[in-house]
C-alpha cells in the first residue's frame, strides 16, 4: 500500500519518500510434513502452543508454552528437544556461533529465568544441550516482564529490554562463560536506561566493522560525518521504547553514559529490527518506516498501514500486519484480490509484505487467512507460520527470472539496482544498461540512450552503438560516445578516425581541443586514442596546429617536423624544434628536411648542421650519452656525384625510409669571415713548381679574422656524420663551402687561410695530431676531399636576372685554385690523393697534378707529362723534361731511358738538346746507369741518332770493358772473395769442399762431381755462345756482307753488330779506329 508519509512525521531534513512499485519476486510454497504431504509439519499442529521461534546456525528453533525447545532440520523434522524451562514457558530465544539464549518463565519462581545452553555439546545422559548458565533476572522486589532482547555476533554483550522501561547490559559474557562452571556466573549487570512510562520495545547492537568490511561500507553507503570512522570502530546498542529510540555507546572512548535520544518516534512491540547490515535500526510504525542511525534518523519510507511486526530477511524487510477483515474497498489491491477469489469474506487475515530498502520497491505481498503467528527466515527463504499451523515457505525468484520481470516492466533502473544489491559481475550489469539503452532508442529518447550506452563501454562491442547513431541527426550522440570510448583508452584507430572526422566536419573547434588535450581516466600513461590516427586525421582535414600540438606533446619528432615542413611551411619553428631535440632525434630528421629547410632557410640550416658536425658548442637539449653507434660507413670519394642525385622536388623522400638523426649554429659567409688563418710552409725539397722566393716560416698562429672562432669546447654530445647531409647542398654551393670550411676547422682545427694568389700556406693546430677513431677519420677524408673539388670545379655562374649579362661570380676563380693548391701542398690534411688526381685530371689543373704526382713518387708521369705537352706543341715542354730528369733522376734511374727515347724521338729534339744528350750520357757513364748494350739498344730504334754522335762514347766504354777482362786474366792468382752461402745446384747451406766459380756460382763439391771445370748453371749458356763466336769467327773476315747492311741500316746494323759481339774479335785498336 504506497501512499505519502504525513507531513508530521518526516522531519524537515529528511528525503523525500518516492513511490514504491509492486513486483512478485518470491512464489509462496506450501511446507509439507514429510510424512504427510496433505498436512503441514506435525510440529506446527498445534500453533497456538508455540511460544516464540527463531532462526540458527543448526537449523529453526521452535520453543512452546511448555518450556520446550526444539530444533528442525530442513525438513521440519525435530534433530532434539529438551526442557528449557521446567514448568514454565519460553519468551524469547536468540542463537550465535553455536550458543543459546533463552529467556523463560518457571513455576518456581516469578522472576523471568536467563538460560544459556551450548548447542554444540550434548548431555551423556539425557541427550539435552549442555546448560552453561542459568539466573533470575530480578531489580528490586517487584519483577517485570522481559520484552526484548539482543546479542553481539562475538557473544560479548547481552542486552534484555523489560517492561518497566529498563535495559539490562551484559559485557563480556563470552569471557565469562569460559572462566568459570558455575552457573550463576555472569558478569555484573548493568543497568543502561530507565524509562517507567514506556516499556522497552525493541533493541539492537551496531557492532564495530572489521576493515574489509569498513571498505565495503564506505563503498556502499559514503559517509559524510567526520566522526564515521570512530563510530565504526565501537560498539553502540539502540534501544526502542514506545515513544522514542535511543542509542548507547556500550564500548571504546566515552562509554557507559547515558543514552541519548536520537529520534522522537518509537513504535510497538515486535515492530523494531535491525537492518540486514546490522547498521541501522529499522523502526516501523503506521504511517511509515524510519531508519535510525547513531546520531539521528536516517531514510524514512512511506509505506502507510498498521503493521504488528517486522522481520530482516538478507536485504528485504519483511512487514506483517495484524489481521483484518478483508473488503472490496481496501486501499490494497492484494486485499482486494483476495475478496475477489474467495467467497469467504467473514474471517480475518494478515498481509505479508516483503520491502527493499535500498530499491524501494515491494518484492512481495500476500494475505494469509488466520491471521500469521510468527515469520522465520533460515536456508535463504522466508517461512510465515500461520495461526491454523500451516506452514508457507516464500522462495525468492532467480536473478534472471526477476530481471526478464523487471525488462518487461521496462523497470531499467530498478533492475540496474538489484544487479548492484546481487553484487552481479560487470558483464550483467552493461547488459541491462544496454537493453535500457535499446528502450530509450526505440521510443527516440536518445540522449538518455547514449548515456546508457555509455555504461557498456567495455562489454559491448562499439560497433553495436556506432550503427545506431552514424545518422547526421544523431552525431553528437555519437561523438559522446566516442570521447567516452577514448577517454577510457577501449578505441582503435577507425574510432579515431571516426571521432575527428566527426569533429571536423562539424567544425567543433572546441570539442577538438578538448580532446586531443585529454588525458587518460585509466592509471596507465596508455594515451586514450591512437596517437597516429589522430595525426593523419587533423593533417588530412587542415588542422595542422592540433596535429602538431599532438606530435608535440609526444614527442612524434618526425610527426611533427613533417607538419611544419610539409604542411603548415613553419620552417623557423622547425629549426627551433631541431635545436631542442639534440643531436640524435635531429640527425635522421635532417637528414630527411634538410634540403628543403636550406632551400628555404640556408644560412640558419647550414649553421645548425654546421653545430652538429662539431663539438664547438651545445645545443639547447640537455642530451643523454650516446650508444656508440654508427650508421653504415659511407664512401669518402666521389662526394659531388652524391649531389647530382634526387635533383627532383625538394620533398619527395619516402617517410618509410631509415635516415640517421642532427643539431645548431650561425652561418658565416665566405666573403665576410672565410675561415682565415695562417701556416708555417712546409719544408720539403725543392719541386718544380715552388715559388722563386722561398717561404719564410711564421708563427702557427691564427690571424685576428680567425677570432670569430673560439676554442672548442669539449664534446658535450654525441658529434655527426657531416657525410649525412652533403647531398642537401647541391642547390646551395655558398653554403657548403661554408659548412665544410667551418666544420673542419672547429672539429679538426684545420683550414686554409686566405692569403694572395702564389703565396701557398696553410695552419693547423695542435689537435691534427690527435689520434682519431674509424668513423672520424673517415669524415675528415670526405670534408677535405669535397672541398678540394669545390676548389676545383667553382666559381659557377648564379643567376642574378634573367640576362646573361646579370650573371655574377659568386667565387673569385682565383682563389678557390690557391685554396685548392694548399690542400694539395699540406702535409696534415688528409685527403685522398687519387680522388684528387682524379679531380685534377678531370678539371686541367696542371699544377695540382704535377705536385700530386711528386707527392706519391710518381716522377714517371711528370716526365710523361712534360712529354706529351712538347708533343702538343707546348713551348718549353722539353726542357721541363730536361730538368726533372736532372731533379728527380739521381733516385730514380729509370727515368733516363725515357728520356733518352724521348730526346732520339724527332730530329729537332735531338738538334736543340744534343748537348743535353751528351750529358745524359756521361752522366750515364758516370754512374753506371745503364749497360752500354742498353744505352745502343734504345738509340737505335729509329734513324734520328747517328753513330757518330755517340762513337766516341761507345770507343771509351769497349776500351773499359777490354781493359777489365785483361786486368782478370793477367793476375789469375788474385784472390776473389765470394759471398754465397748456399749451393746453387741443390740450394742448401754450403759446406766444405766447396767449388766456387768466376761467374760468382758456388756448388758443393759433390753436386759438380762430373763437371769440375765448368759452372753447371752457366754451362749451356757458355755453349750458344762459343757457337756464336765461332759463327762470328767465321764471318769477321766477309767485309763485303757488312758494309751492305751498314749502308742499308745505318747505326741500326752497327748497334746489331755489336750486339752479336762481331765487333769483339781480337784486334790491334789502330785497326778498329
Amino acid at each position: 500500500m504506497a501512499s505519502t508519509l504525513a507531513a508530521n512525521a518526516i522531519p524537515p531534513n529528511a528525503p523525500a519518500a518516492p513511490g514504491t512499485r509492486q513486483f512478485v519476486f518470491f512464489d509462496s510454497v506450501p511446507v509439507k510434513d514429510v510424512q504427510d504431504l496433505n498436512s503441514p509439519p506435525d510440529i506446527f499442529k498445534a500453533a497456538p502452543e508455540i511460544s516464540t521461534t527463531c532462526s540458527s546456525s543448526f537449523g529453526i528453533l521452535v520453543a512452546d508454552i511448555h518450556g520446550s525447545v526444539h530444533l528442525l532440520n530442513s525438513d521440519f523434522e525435530s534433530v532434539n528437544s529438551w526442557i528449557a524451562h521446567v514448568s514454565g514457558r519460553v519468551t524469547h530465544m536468540m542463537e550465535r556461533r553455536g550458543v543459546l539464549v533463552t529467556l523463560g518463565e518457571e513455576a518456581s519462581t516469578h522472576s523471568p529465568l536467563l538460560k544459556i545452553w551450548d548447542l554444540e555439546n550434548k548431555e551423556p545422559r539425557t541427550g539435552s544441550p549442555v546448560l552453561l548458565r542459568s539466573t533470575k533476572i530480578q531489580l528490586g522486589h517487584r519483577p517485570h516482564p522481559v520484552t526484548t532482547v539482543a546479542l553481539t555476533s562475538n557473544l560479548s554483550h547481552l542486552a534484555i529490554g523489560l517492561g518497566d522501561g529498563t535495559v539490562l547490559l551484559y559485557r563480556h559474557l563470552d569471557q565469562s562463560l569460559t572462566s568459570s562452571n558455575s552457573l550463576t556466573a555472569l558478569p555484573k549487570v548493568r543497568t543502561v536506561h530507565e524509562s517507567p512510562t514506556e516499556p522497552i520495545t525493541g533493541l539492537g547492537f551496531r557492532e564495530p566493522l572489521s576493515g574489509s568490511a569498513m571498505e565495503h561500507a564506505d563503498e556502499t553507503a559514503p559517509s559524510t560525518n567526520s566522526n564515521d570512522d570512530a563510530i565504526a570502530k565501537n560498539l553502540y546498542l539502540f534501544v526502542v521504547t514506545t515513544n522514542r529510540v535511543l542509542c548507547y555507546q556500550a564500548s571504546g572512548r566515552g562509554s557507559g553514559g547515558i543514552a541519548t535520544e536520537v529520534d522522537e518516534v518509537g513504535c510497538g512491540l515486535g515492530c523494531a529490527t535491525m537492518d540486514w547490515r546490522g547498521r541501522e535500526m529499522i523502526v516501523a510504525r503506521d504511517e511509515a518506516i524510519y531508519k535510525c542511525g547513531t546520531e539521528g534518523r536516517g531514510t524514512c519510507y512511506a509505506y502507510e498501514g498498521p503493521k504488528s511486526s517486522i522481520r530482516s530477511h538478507l536485504n528485504y524487510l519483511v512487514i506483517v500486519s495484524p489481521p483484518f477483515a478483508p473488503s472490496s474497498s481496501n486501499p490494497s489491491a492484494t486485499v482486494r484480490n483476495f475478496v475477489a477469489r474467495t467467497s469467504d469474506t467473514g474471517s480475518e487475515i494478515s498481509k505479508v509484505t516483503i520491502f527493499d530498502l535500498e530499491n524501494k520497491y515491494v518484492a512481495y505481498t500476500g494475505t494469509f487467512r488466520q491471521g500469521v503467528k510468527d515469520v522465520v527466515s533460515q536456508w535463504g527463504k522466508v517461512y510465515v507460520l500461520c495461526n491454523d499451523g500451516n506452514l508457507i515457505a516464500l522462495e525468492e525468484k532467480s536473478t534472471k527470472e526477476k530481471l526478464d520481470l523487471l525488462y518487461s516492466k521496462a523497470a531499467y533502473t530498478i533492475a540496474l539496482n538489484l544487479a548492484k544489491t546481487q553484487q552481479l559481475d560487470e558483464a550483467s550489469v552493461a547488459d541491462i544498461h544496454r537493453q535500457y539503452g535499446d528502450h530509450l532508442y526505440a521510443k527516440g529518447d536518445y540522449d538518455p540512450a547514449m548515456s546508457q550506452f555509455v555504461k557498456t563501454i567495455g562489454w559491448l562491442q562499439p560497433s553495436y552503438v556506432i550503427r545506431k547513431f552514424l545518422d547526421a541527426q544523431r552525431i553528437h550522440n555519437l561523438v559522446t560516445y566516442l570521447q567516452e570510448l577514448h577517454s577510457l583508452g577501449l578505441a582503435n584507430a577507425d574510432h579515431t578516425t571516426l571521432l575527428l572526422n566527426t569533429y571536423t566536419k562539424l567544425k567543433d573547434i572546441q570539442r577538438l581541443d578538448s580532446f586531443i588535450k585529454t588525458e587518460s581516466k585509466r592509471d596507465s600513461d596508455e594515451l586514450p586514442f591512437d596517437l597516429d590516427t589522430a595525426i593523419r586525421v587533423c593533417r588530412q582535414a587542415g588542422y595542422f596546429e592540433h596535429a602538431g600540438y599532438l606530435a608535440r606533446k609526444y614527442e612524434r619528432h618526425e610527426d611533427y617536423l613533417r607538419i611544419q615542413i610539409e604542411d603548415a611551411g613553419e620552417f623557423g619553428e622547425a629549426l627551433s624544434y631541431l635545436r631542442k631535440l639534440g643531436p640524435e632525434a635531429a640527425e635522421s630528421n635532417l637528414a630527411r628536411y634538410g634540403r628543403a629547410m636550406l632551400q628555404s632557410l640556408p644560412e640558419e640550416t647550414t649553421q645548425l648542421l654546421i653545430d652538429l658536425c662539431t663539438d664547438s658548442g651545445s645545443l639547447e637539449a640537455e642530451t643523454s650519452e650516446q650508444p656508440a653507434s654508427h650508421t653504415k660507413q659511407l664512401s669518402t670519394t666521389s662526394y659531388l656525384s652524391i649531389l647530382a642525385l634526387n635533383r627532383a622536388p625538394t620533398l619527395a623522400y619516402s617517410e618509410t625510409a631509415t635516415i640517421p638523426a642532427a643539431p645548431s649554429i650561425k652561418t658565416v659567409k665566405p666573403e665576410t669571415a672565410s675561415i682565415k688563418t695562417t701556416k708555417p710552409d712546409v719544408t720539403r725539397r725543392d719541386s718544380l713548381h715552388e715559388g722563386s722566393g722561398s717561404s719564410t716560416p711564421s708563427s702557427a698562429q691564427p690571424p685576428a679574422s680567425a677570432s670569430i672562432f673560439k676554442a672548442p669546447l669539449p664534446p658535450k654530445f654525441k658529434i655527426l656524420s657531416p657525410r649525412l647531409y652533403f647531398a642537401h647542398f647541391v642547390d646551395h654551393m655558398e653554403q657548403f663551402v661554408n659548412f665544410l670550411e667551418t666544420v673542419a676547422y672547429r672539429r679538426w682545427k684545420q683550414t686554409v687561410e686566405d692569403r694572395p694568389e702564389g703565396a701557398i700556406g696553410t695552419w693547423h693546430g695542435a689537435s691534427d695530431n690527435a689520434i682519431l677513431d674509424g668513423d672520424d677519420k673517415a669524415d675528415q677524408v670526405a670534408v677535405w676531399n669535397t672541398l678540394l673539388e669545390l676548389y676545383l670545379t667553382l666559381p659557377g655562374p648564379k643567376e642574378k636576372g634573367k640576362n646573361k649579362e646579370d650573371r655574377t661570380p659568386i667565387f673569385d676563380e682565383g682563389k678557390m685554385r690557391d685554396k685548392a693548391m694548399r690542400v694539395l701542398r699540406s702535409a696534415d690534411i688528409p685527403y685522398d690523393p687519387t680522388h684528387a688526381l682524379i679531380l685534377c685530371s678531370t678539371h686541367g689543373y696542371t699544377r695540382g697534378l704535377v705536385l700530386l704526382w711528386e707527392k706519391l713518387g710518381m716522377y714517371e708521369e711528370v716526365l710523361r707529362f712534360w712529354i706529351d705537352r712538347d708533343k702538343e706543341g707546348e713551348e718549353g715542354a722539353s726542357a721541363k723534361v730536361i730538368e726533372a730528369l736532372m731533379l728527380y733522376g739521381s733516385d730514380h734511374p729509370q727515368l733516363y731511358p725515357l728520356v733518352l727515347r724521348f730526346l732520339t724521338s724527332t730530329t729537332e729534339l735531338l738538334e736543340r738538346h744534343k748537348e743535353d744528350l751528351k750529358g745524359i750520357l756521361e752522366h750515364i757513364d758516370e754512374e753506371n746507369i745503364m749497360p752500354p748494350i742498353g744505352v745502343v739498344q734504345v738509340l737505335s730504334r729509329n734513324s734520328v741518332a747517328s753513330v757518330g754522335l755517340v762513337k766516341e762514347w761507345l770507343m771509351r766504354r769497349i776500351r773499359q770493358a777490354r781493359n777489365e777482362i785483361e786486368n782478370e786474366l793477367a793476375n789469375p792468382d788474385l784472390p776473389k772473395v765470394s759471398h754465397n752461402t748456399r749451393c746453387a745446384a741443390c740450394q742448401g747451406q754450403l759446406d766444405l769442399p766447396s767449388v766456387h766459380f768466376m761467374c760468382k756460382h758456388s756448388y758443393h763439391q759433390r753436386c759438380v762431381a762430373e763437371n769440375e771445370t765448368e759452372c753447371p748453371n752457366c754451362a749451356r749458356e757458355h755453349g750458344v755462345i762459343r757457337d756464336i763466336r765461332r759463327n762470328n769467327l767465321r764471318l769477321a773476315d766477309q767485309h763485303d756482307i757488312f758494309l751492305s747492311e751498314v749502308q742499308e741500316n745505318g747505326f741500326e746494323a752497327i748497334a746489331a753488330s755489336f750486339g752479336r759481339g762481331l765487333l769483339n774479335v781480337p784486334r790491334p785498336l789502330d785497326e778498329i779506329s
